[in-house]
């Protein structure tokens, strides 16, 4: 009875999914599509269109079994996710557009009309805007580079560079090509230890087991320790993290490692992500995560949400990195991710006396691969230590 129960609740949550990306669909078959003067076999096939666009994620999920892992090639992958993208900004774009007349026909007391023209214009702009995003969601990100204070850093850190990699989501969007590129990238960074925080993957090991394997070339002196996402938990968690380790990861799952320079000593820990408990593995827990460190470390924590920054931050911790909101993704939305996420979306927050980074990503997830003024890095990260006048 109960397995009945979960399945229903499943395949509820799976039809309100697919239902919430067919609304901007039905906005555009409405107030865009249906005005235009065309054949109505022409608005027949662009409806048709627009609704397969509109459901990329129910094909992903016949693809795979997940919403989250589209199985298709690659250039049909970032098709799909062109199309969707544009359908999405051309809803928005009339919408704006619903909005400009209605104010104006208010403004004159009689209803104005849209010209075709201008329908035409907004989904030209639409598709155009749309491929940008996803040529900038696919390249091989830059380096950005940040300094962040400590206080009271050891003088041997002083200098210490940390690169970091996070929300990956390799799949057949970002495959084992683009993999390699980032790896040759992050080798060449000339920075002491790489962290990676989270999303690695986008599928289970069988489907990526070849797409991962440049994952095995990052070099860095003091190696590659990571912390996983959600995503690990949505496809085979123990399985990836096994396999992880096999490419040379070090996982820090509710877990740290201390990095020594002489007598001077700082502590990279890790949480497991938010998302754990719902699928009975061990949820965050940073006194765990400590337990048996050096007290008078300074400790960088990865985490790879942001949500518990403040907690951190009253825990002590000096640093904290996080990934997971792909930085917004377009620029205009952190204020809508903002509240399940702590209020931190992009870049650089003071919480307390702790540092909280939160990177826009270095993939993103396949499912919308578009970025719109919020930018993929690859983090390089310098740690100084404060000056007198600082502390």
């Amino acid at each position: 009875m109960a397995g009945n129960r979960s399945l229903h609740d499943l395949t509820r949550r799976r039809t309100i999914f697919h239902l919430i990306f067919a609304v901007p669909c039905l906005y555009v078959f409405a107030r865009w599509l249906s005005p235009l003067a065309l054949p109505l076999w022409v608005k027949a096939v662009l409806a048709i269109v627009f609704l397969g666009a509109s459901q990329f994620h129910y094909w992903s999920r016949l693809s795979s079994g997940s919403v989250f892992a589209p199985e298709f090639p690659r250039p049909l992958v970032i098709l799909f996710n062109w199309a969707f993208g544009a359908l999405l900004l051309l809803a928005l774009l009339q919408l704006l557009v619903d909005v400009t007349v209605l104010l104006v026909s208010l403004l004159h007391l009689r209803m104005v009309g849209v010209p075709d023209g201008i329908r035409y214009t907004a989904a030209a702009f639409a598709a155009i805007l749309a491929a940008i995003g996803v040529a900038n969601a696919i390249r091989v990100p830059p380096i950005r580079d940040i300094d962040v204070t400590i206080a009271g850093l050891p003088r041997r850190f002083d200098g210490y560079r940390l690169l970091q990699l996070t929300d990956l989501h390799i799949s057949r969007l970002f495959t084992e090509r683009w993999a390699r590129a980032v790896v040759a990238h992050a080798n060449a960074s000339n920075v002491d230890l790489i962290v990676v925080t989270g999303d690695f993957i986008d599928g289970s090991v069988p489907m990526r087991r070849r797409d991962v394997a440049p994952l095995a070339g990052l070099r860095a002196p003091d190696g590659v320790v990571a912390v996983p996402g959600n995503h690990e938990y949505f496809f085979d968690y123990a399985g990836w993290m096994r396999h992880l380790a096999t490419l040379g990861v070090r996982m820090l799952p509710n877990a740290h490692v201390t990095l020594e320079r002489g007598n001077d000593a700082i502590v990279i820990a890790g949480v497991t992500d938010l998302s754990a408990a719902s699928v009975g593995q061990p949820p965050p827990d940073l006194k765990a995560a400590l337990a048996g460190a050096p007290a008078a470390a300074r400790v960088i924590l990865l985490d790879h949400q942001p949500r518990d920054a403040r907690t951190a931050a009253a825990a002590g911790i000096s640093l904290q990195l996080s990934g997971h909101t792909h930085g917004g993704m377009i620029a205009g939305l952190a204020g809508a991710l903002g509240p399940a996420n702590g209020g931190f979306v992009s870049g650089r927050y003071t919480v307390g006396a702790m540092t909280l980074y939160v990177s826009n990503g270095t993939g993103l997830w396949p499912g919308f691969a578009l970025r719109l003024g919020r930018p993929s890095e690859m983090t390089r990260i310098t740690l100084r230590a404060a000056t007198i006048e600082q502390r």
